[in-house]
């Protein structure tokens, strides 16, 4: 699925390996590189819709860059301070980050017996449910989202990012700084630092300690039950934190933030909004691709709201 060399360099560094990432068409770029741009975090990775995907990396103790872009028919990616026996290890997270393996009929021919998604598939028949370059980083972002909007929730986390990541060497462009890993956060009061509630940054400091403590945290989960479970027990991280850590970090495409409210407006008509007790009775329906669902809502939810 992946090789050492792409047909061009796809970002022009100075000794950058090269991979292609191929996936099954049709592949929706233009909606995954946006989503992933809205929730960049600041300083970290790439925040313009209409460049390839960039962000720094730290691989076995190293810091790095990466670059993503779209080619004929699949993925372009460029590394940059990588060793190459790391390449393909970095491919597989990348294919995960990048959804390279979902089957877009398969989830078409599911959703599109709901007579909201069916029209919404049929726009955006290659959307993807994008995936975590760092699980820990998703699980403090998804932390940083509790309660706020998406614009907030980057603003924290890029306050996060300059208080306890570690800078680069040789910064590029606003790419700065590595991640804080979740020693850099254990002990950190991070409440104080980033002006927020003591609550949310209790729950970060218990996601380093839980990622610190169990190595296998964020490991693939028996199901989608389990995972939520296993997050859930963590303190300050309830169950809407658990589903969003179970449908990006650990691509588990059934995951459901029931409560959230972009996806119950998104599903609202003439006789109001559903209630997260509707929502969870539609989406059975949907199974086992809920996550799609969500993805799909979200992207119309999102276009509503740039058209008001």
């Amino acid at each position: 699925m992946t090789d050492g060399a792409a047909e061009r360099p796809p970002f022009a560094f100075a000794e950058a390996i090269a991979l292609r990432l191929s996936y099954r068409p049709p592949y929706d770029w233009a909606a995954i590189r946006a989503f992933l741009a809205k929730r960049a975090i600041p300083g970290v990775e790439a925040t313009d819709p209409a460049a390839p995907y960039a962000r720094t990396i730290c691989v076995a103790g190293r810091h790095g860059l990466l670059t993503v872009e779209p080619g004929a028919d699949c993925l372009h990616v460029a590394l940059r301070g990588v060793e190459a026996v790391h390449a393909e290890a970095l491919a597989e997270r990348l294919r995960r980050l990048f959804d390279c393996d979902a089957d877009p009929g398969a989830i078409a021919a599911r959703l599109a017996g709901d007579p909201v998604l069916a029209p919404l598939v049929a726009a955006r028949p290659g959307l993807r449910l994008p995936g975590a370059w760092d699980p820990f980083e998703t699980g403090c972002r998804a932390i940083l989202g509790q309660q706020v909007s998406v614009a907030a929730a980057i603003g924290l986390a890029g306050k996060l990012v300059a208080a306890y990541g570690t800078p680069l060497a040789q910064p590029m462009g606003g790419l700065t700084h590595v991640f804080p890993a979740p020693a850099d956060l254990v002990e950190a009061d991070i409440a104080l630092a980033l002006n927020m509630p003591r609550a949310r940054g209790a729950a970060i400091r218990a996601l380093a300690a839980a990622a610190l403590t169990d190595p296998d945290l964020f490991a693939p989960a028996e199901s989608l039950e389990a995972a939520v479970l296993r997050f859930t027990a963590i303190r300050g991280i309830g169950p809407w934190t658990a589903q969003y850590i179970a449908m990006r970090a650990l691509k588990l495409p059934d995951a459901l933030p029931v409560g959230d409210v972009g996806l119950l407006r998104a599903l609202e008509s003439g006789t109001g909004r559903p209630n997260p007790a509707a929502l969870l009775a539609r989406a059975e329906a949907w199974r086992p691709f809920r996550a799609y669902a969500a993805q799909h809502l979200w992207a119309a939810d999102e276009a509503v709201a740039r058209g008001r």
